[in-house]
């Protein structure tokens, strides 16, 4: 199988692929505002004189409408196609962040309206670009290969977005931060849905139903699943800073997070290097069994340096997970709702998170740090109960009674050619 990977160029048969490299990029860079909007936030209402209580409320509001509007917005792109959503959500959602730059906290009512604008209009590039790669690269096994990459992604712009938000910060203000990064996130969707897979794209005929996506009961199961991954995630960010407090430390919580994140693009990496044989429901249950079992040594709390090592380890798994995830929502998504499954798998995730949040603070204030941490390896043990209790309904993905038509780019130019989706 090392072969068989090395032969297909691995990644960068992937980066070659006529327009991958830009709709990788540019959906990063779109989604910039997004990945560090609750850092940007936070430092914006400080520099204002505003409380964290007051930035916690305005993140609170954020985070609340983006996970509403993330699944609206997908159900409108496989409705409408990407160009017609994407990019005049894009600029809707940098418009609420550009007038929080510009009239700050004074006036409260406005500057939650303008919040709650940002995230119910964050366009969905994150399910709009794994729509768009089964028409981009064809094949299978490169469309899997392309998911994983796109996790390791992810872990690089969780890291670069931070950094590229303290040099702004650095270089002009809070405010001029906000703005550029919006700038930067509205080019960026520009450079997706200006492609010609984007414009070319165009959803499968989907049978009318209320639920959409969410008639999947193996697609439920899933969310249900990873609502707990989610969970774990968020209470490790709470309390690695129970940890670095502990310890008289505060830069310490920023290499357990830097620690994180390299374990999962460690293992995105080695997961997209090679084929995997076998259904994905089956193999995700191991990840995610494996992912909950890397989160349960941090309770040992041992010093910086080791515990620096566990947090690596306890991100190896997340990336592949997450690759693994993505083609199980492929799967069992009803057909003509693929932008909408993804999108609420990033919800689903990011509620999870939330909650975890709010559980590590209590846990941690009652039963000290190493409480905090048992609750991220709780939450992994938890989302893999779900997926053992529910095998059977992720075992036979939901039967589509049309193929998920689109139409794709062909490699060697920009000629339309009619594609189906595999349905395994």
């Amino acid at each position: 199988m090392a072969t068989e990977a090395t032969a297909h160029g691995g990644y960068l048969d992937i980066l070659r692929a006529p327009h991958a490299a830009r709709l990788l990029a540019g959906t990063l860079v779109g989604r910039l505002p997004n990945g560090i909007g609750p850092i940007a936030v936070t430092l914006f209402v400080r520099d204002q004189g505003g409380s964290y209580t007051l930035a916690g409320g305005l993140i609170a509001a954020y985070g609340l409408a983006t996970a509403v509007g993330q699944p609206l917005l997908g159900r409108a792109v496989d409705l409408r196609g990407q160009l017609r959503v994407q990019l005049p959500a894009a600029v809707l959602s940098a418009l609420g962040m550009v007038l929080l730059a510009l009239t700050g906290i004074g006036n409260l009512p406005l500057a939650y309206a303008a919040v709650v604008l940002a995230g119910l209009f964050t366009p969905p590039l994150e399910g709009g670009l794994r729509a768009l790669w089964p028409s981009v690269l064809g094949r299978e096994d490169r469309v899997h290969r392309a998911y994983a990459l796109d996790a390791v992604a992810q872990e690089v712009m969780f890291t670069v977005g931070p950094l590229l938000l303290t040099l702004l910060v650095a270089l002009w203000s809070p405010a001029a931060a906000l703005l550029v990064v919006n700038v930067l996130g509205v080019l960026g969707a520009l450079s997706v849905v200006l492609s010609a897979p984007s414009r070319a794209w165009r959803s499968a005929p989907r049978e009318a139903h209320w639920l959409g996506a969410l008639r999947s009961p193996g697609l439920l199961a899933l969310l249900g699943s990873f609502f707990f991954v989610g969970l774990a995630l968020g209470s490790i960010t709470v309390a690695a800073v129970a940890y670095a407090d502990d310890r008289g430390a505060p830069s310490v919580y920023g290499w357990l997070m830097a620690a994180l994140g390299l374990g999962a693009l460690l293992g995105g990496v080695a997961y997209g290097a090679r084929p995997w044989a076998g259904a994905p429901e089956s193999r995700l249950r191991v990840l995610v069994l494996l992912l909950a079992l890397c989160y349960l040594p941090l309770t040992l709390t041992p010093g910086p340096v080791a515990m620096t090592g566990l947090a690596v380890l306890s991100g190896v798994f997340l990336a592949p997970a997450l690759a693994c995830a993505f083609i199980v929502v492929d799967r069992h998504a009803p057909t003509g709702t693929v932008t909408e499954a993804f999108s609420w798998l990033v919800t689903t995730f990011g509620v999870g998170a939330a909650l975890g949040s709010a559980v590590a603070g209590p846990a941690v204030e009652l039963a000290g740090t190493p409480t905090g941490f048992a609750v991220a390896g709780a939450g992994g043990l938890v989302a893999f109960l779900v997926l053992l209790a529910t095998g059977r309904v992720l075992r036979a993905p939901a039967a589509r009674a049309v193929p998920e038509a689109r139409h794709a780019v062909s490699a060697g130019g920009s000629t339309p050619v009619h594609t189906e989706k595999n349905t395994h």
